[in-house]
């Protein structure tokens, strides 16, 4: 059982295509303003329109103060001119505490927004081992980290800044085009025979849509372009972090020169991409600055016959200019935020990619097809027509059919790569690929962690987190779940009592510890716990046969009623177990579970 990977239908068209990904935006957005939190987002929501309306309305009242500043310059009325400044003054002392609280609540909204959007995805993305049933889904989803650490930021934060911008341009639109209407009054046509009222507001409105049309036909590729630099950027980086983690491996195997190939293939995409959108953006500054710049002179060489004329005093005239220039920045609003829409439209592409490839892995695993895993009535583990195959399907890598009772010990060996390993994933869930059916013991759901269920699966190699040592030994549980005295007799009777003095000190601990030391520490963690179930996956093969043997000893005597579950290879492992089974295969290449000789 898989996954099936998201594909988006294709959209036919332009408008098919804006139609499909304004529904991704709202399905993206609507969950937050429809959560627990929507009265406060709305309330600060509100706020932030009112505050941006109330500056459209400023500026408006700024162009007519300015007219009156002119046209007292121009009748030398140093009463008048005076007086408007007055106005300005604390007109703009105003102004500057809108744009101060506009800002600030903006923030404060964008915060709250991508707190709440951060934990929905993280509990989405780690909810029943999704982050790790991922990877075998095929679908297409890279870099989760990116998702979650820089998409939802960057969406969060265009969503706003241009939905609020495209709000604010409209209206700003609407108030300063009744300026202009009034003041440009009209220009006869001689071959169309009439008199067109409004000229400078047509003259604006074909400059906008020219000007639009062209930024348009020129930024087309930078959506792809950004997807594209997000992805391999990420690819490069997540490259390196896997150095840092596998950075004594890799020095063992002298693995420098293979690395730095791979790290130079990976930057060549990047530096190939990152031209591309250089040679773009070179393309649509010039074009924008060019087109910015024109609109500085245009209306004043569109107004000035008037004003030469006299219809028009210098006040007017410049009150014309700034209309002029507020209608065409806002009728141009889509050639100023055409880079943020390429950047919007990439980070929404790639957020709701992972969204239905999340939703794809949960509802599989939500799926009864594959192998069924129920609480049975009794207090046993039970494996019955179990077989596992590839998440791709085919023949079966391993059959198994076993029972387990409470107390028991067992010991599973076999050759490298015969499915040994699998069948604990399958016991913890996190492998559904094939058929059968595993009863978990009642109260004992297995888990790769501790849990509050009485299971534990400790792995051939250890997670530790970054952070106290204290917090390693306790994990998954919090780090004061025990008693500072019990964690160091835990350490202790490991064979690791030099770092019992250590507890407090944060650290990389998985590269600090050697493979050894990392599974003492995870012995240590199932001496803490105390589960009824204990599953190893050769939990101890890093260690030397006195060390392994002393940890099953230890786990023999002080966990006396749990069952233990082993995975390994050591023939001396057989004399702390009850039981031992083999696995074999047959003419087919399929492995099951026999009784050992």
């Amino acid at each position: 059982m898989s996954a099936r990977a998201y594909s988006p239908p294709a959209p036919t068209g332009r408008l098919s295509a804006a139609r499909h990904f304004l529904s991704d935006v709202w399905r993206l957005t609507r969950p937050y303003w429809s959560s627990d939190e929507k009265w406060a987002a709305r309330g600060l929501l509100a706020a932030i329109v009112v505050l941006n309306l109330g500056a459209v309305f400023m500026e408006v009242w700024f162009t007519q103060i300015n007219a009156d500043i002119f046209n007292a310059l121009q009748e030398k009325d140093q009463g008048a001119f005076i007086h408007s400044l007055l106005v300005f003054g604390g007109l703009a002392l105003v102004f500057i505490a809108v744009a101060v609280y506009r800002l600030y609540l903006n923030q404060m909204l964008q915060i709250r927004w991508r707190r709440w959007l951060t934990e929905r995805y993280l509990g989405d993305w780690l909810e029943n081992q999704t982050y790790y049933r991922l990877q075998f889904a095929h679908t297409g989803t890279d870099n989760p980290d990116q998702r979650i650490a820089e998409d939802l930021r960057g969406f969060v934060q265009l969503t706003l800044s241009l939905s609020l911008g495209f709000l604010t341009n409209l209206v700003s639109l609407l108030s300063f085009l009744a300026i202009l209407w009034s003041l440009s009054g009209s220009v006869a046509i001689p071959w169309l025979g009439i008199d067109l009222p409004g000229y400078m507001v047509w003259v604006a409105l074909v400059y906008a849509v020219a000007g639009t049309w062209i930024t348009h036909r020129i930024g087309k590729p930078l959506a792809r372009l950004s997807f594209e630099q997000q992805r391999y950027e990420a690819d490069f980086r997540f490259a390196m972090v896997r150095l840092r983690e596998n950075a004594e491996s890799v020095a063992l195997q002298q693995g420098e020169a293979q690395e730095t190939r791979g790290f130079n293939e990976r930057f060549a995409r990047v530096v190939a991409n990152w031209w591309a959108l250089m040679r773009t953006q070179k393309r649509l500054v010039w074009f924008t600055s060019a087109y910015g710049q024109i609109a500085v002179i245009f209306p004043l060489l569109v107004a000035a016959p008037r004003y030469f004329s006299g219809a028009l005093p210098l006040g007017s005239l410049m009150q014309t200019s700034q209309a002029f220039g507020q209608v065409q920045g806002s009728l141009s609003w889509f050639i100023d935020a055409y880079v943020n829409l390429a950047d919007w439209h990439a980070t929404t592409t790639r957020l709701t990619g992972f969204h239905h490839a999340v939703e794809a892995v949960r509802a599989a695993s939500r799926d009864h097809a594959g192998v069924e895993r129920t609480v049975g009535a009794d207090h046993a583990l039970t494996l019955d027509g179990l077989a596992l195959t590839l998440p791709t399907g085919g023949t079966p890598l391993l059959r198994a059919d076993l029972t387990v009772r409470p107390g028991e010990t067992l010991l599973i060996s076999g050759p490298s790569g015969s499915g040994k390993s699998t069948i604990l994933r399958a016991i913890a869930g996190i492998w559904p690929f094939g058929q059968g059916r595993i009863a978990l013991p009642a109260g004992g759901t297995a888990t790769a962690t501790a849990t509050a269920t009485g299971s534990m699966i400790l792995p051939q190699r250890p997670y530790l987190p970054i952070g106290t040592l204290r917090a390693a030994v306790t994990y998954p549980a919090a780090p004061d779940a025990f008693g500072t005295e019990t964690v160091r007799e835990a350490l202790d009777a490991v064979g690791m009592a030099a770092f019992a003095d250590r507890l407090a000190e944060e650290d990389h601990w998985s590269q600090r510890l050697s493979g050894g030391e990392q599974q003492r520490i995870a012995v240590a963690r199932a001496l803490l716990h105390k589960p009824g179930w204990l599953y190893l996956d050769e939990a101890t093969s890093a260690c030397d046969p006195e060390t392994e043997e002393r940890l099953y000893r230890l786990l023999r005597e002080r966990l006396p009623g749990t069952a233990l579950v082993s995975i390994g290879h050591r023939p001396s492992l057989a004399a702390f177990h009850d039981r031992r089974l083999t696995v074999r295969r047959d003419g087919e290449g399929t492995a099951e579970l026999v009784a050992a000789g």
